[in-house]
């Protein structure tokens, strides 16, 4: 089958088998313009020219967790430590609104501090002070407790599967299952949250099957937005001598899950501009229509190390809105206006 006969399927069927979307992750030369700039195509029919931005909050660095690929890891002692106080977090939020964020996205390691009481006051205390969307970024927790969050006033939830392959997911999680991972991803859809997900795009010993697989596990879990990005190897992990994931890979997965879910929220990653400096803007090319710029104080951003060289990390969040909207303009596209609810969302709740 040709590349261009399974582009012309996916845009009809939104729907692949693993070997055609082995063969669009593969694509090379003329039949990869075409992937893109058709993906580009279906971003701009089902989504429009918008680009949303999502205000990143990330109040604490502690986690409980012990994943290999990540440098807040219970185990990395060189870590530095740090929880936002709740009026602290609210103070940031009603900043964010002021620079013309309209959706927050509050991320944390697994922290267990943040008790479900401490989590739902701070939700409450968000939004009745401001008019915003609320992104929870936190990681498993009990059925009850999302469904606390849900009643406390969150909108959206984000959590990522990072791969599919249930080996490579034992080896890089100790102590964690992939099973419970699904678990709680499927209780957090059924609580009628907004549901993020995605995977990391270069795990040693990832393969272009696994690859495959995560954008049918996405598609499966019907998600409304969908983060991916490349893996960069973080010196004081055990994966510190591994190679970084592929911006290439990155970019195709992108658009390959804009055509099997046309109205998704996608982002163009912190990771992806990182690993290549018009990575934000490649991506937003190629399908995506999200952008995720930090609005924290310098003193934390400078903390929240899930990887090295992070971009931006040095500027405030004032400049970054600036610099994030010249982007966008640069491209013909435009900031969204509104909380840029998951079109697929709101599809679906209407149906």
């Amino acid at each position: 089958m040709k590349v261009r006969d399974i582009i012309e399927k996916a845009c009809h069927e939104n729907i692949l088998t693993k070997d055609e979307i082995k063969l669009l992750l593969m694509a090379e030369g003329e039949d990869k313009n075409l992937l893109f700039k058709t993906a580009d195509m279906v971003r701009k029919e089902h989504v429009g020219d918008e680009v949303f931005l999502r205000g990143l909050i990330e109040f604490s660095s502690y986690c409980k967790n012990d994943c290999f690929y990540c440098g807040l890891r219970k185990s990395n002692s060189q870590a530095q430590r740090y929880r936002m106080q709740e009026d602290e977090i609210v103070e940031v939020v009603k900043s964010a609104y002021q620079m013309g964020y309209r959706t927050v996205v509050l991320q944390s390691g697994e922290d267990m501090f943040y008790t479900k009481d401490r989590m739902c006051s701070i939700i409450k205390k968000i939004k009745q002070n401001v008019d915003v969307a609320i992104t929870l970024s936190i990681g498993e927790r009990s059925y009850d407790e999302y469904k606390a969050f849900k009643d406390a006033g969150a909108d959206r939830f984000l959590m990522r599967f990072e791969t599919s392959n249930e080996k490579l997911y034992r080896q890089y999680h100790p102590g964690m299952s992939f099973e419970k991972r699904i678990e709680c991803l499927k209780w957090i859809k059924s609580l009628g949250y907004e549901l993020g997900t995605g995977f990391l795009i270069g795990l040693p010993g990832q393969t272009i099957d696994d690859l495959a697989q995560d954008i049918l596990l996405v598609k499966e879990l019907d998600a409304d937005m969908i983060g991916i990005g490349p893996f960069i190897p973080h010196p004081q992990t055990p994966l510190k001598d591994a190679k970084e994931g592929s911006v290439d890979l990155t970019l195709k997965s992108i658009a390959i899950l804009r055509l099997l879910i046309p109205d998704a929220n996608i982002p163009a990653t912190t990771a992806l501009g990182t690993l290549d400096p018009l990575g934000r803007q490649k991506g937003l090319m190629c399908g995506a229509n999200i952008v995720m710029p930090n609005v924290n104080d310098l003193k934390y951003k400078l903390k929240y190390e899930l990887y090295p060289g992070k971009i931006c990390i040095n500027e405030d969040a004032t400049k970054c809105r600036g610099c994030i909207e010249s982007i966008i303009v640069s491209l013909g596209r435009k900031v969204g206006q509104g909380k840029g609810q998951s079109r697929h969302y709101k599809r679906a709740a209407a149906s």
